[in-house]
């Protein structure tokens, strides 16, 4: 199966991203190598400071960006739910939304390494 079908099937919107950048399926790989990246780079654990989440914040903020830049749905939607949480203080919620969707961003992840690393 192609990159492009696994990530499919892992409810990432292919086709949206494309047509963001105009189908350019190499630039969109690329990209995708580059979400690794700030994913690895802006990582959230779950067991962040619930005291402070001002960290937290910023790395979900950025994450979220990122994925909905190049429709990756499943993190982009979960991200945007995380964040809104904590931006009102609701860090417990928020953790429990995190700890569902760590498979899943880890499953895309591994895909896109699988293919582009």
């Amino acid at each position: 199966m192609s990159l492009f079908d696994e990530l499919r099937a892992l409810g990432v919107d292919i086709d949206g991203g494309l047509k963001r950048i105009n189908g350019n399926e190499a630039l969109y790989t690329r990209l995708l190598g580059s979400f690794v990246k700030t994913i690895k780079a802006h990582t959230v654990r779950p067991d962040f400071d619930a005291a402070d989440c001002t960290e937290a914040i910023e790395h979900t903020h950025a994450i979220k960006g990122t994925a909905g830049n190049l429709s990756i749905t499943p993190i982009y939607e979960g991200y945007t739910e995380i964040v809104n949480l904590l931006r009102t203080g609701q860090p417990e919620e928020a953790r429990k939304i995190l700890e569902k969707m760590m498979p899943i961003q880890e499953q895309i992840i591994e895909c896109i390494e699988k293919h582009t690393m």
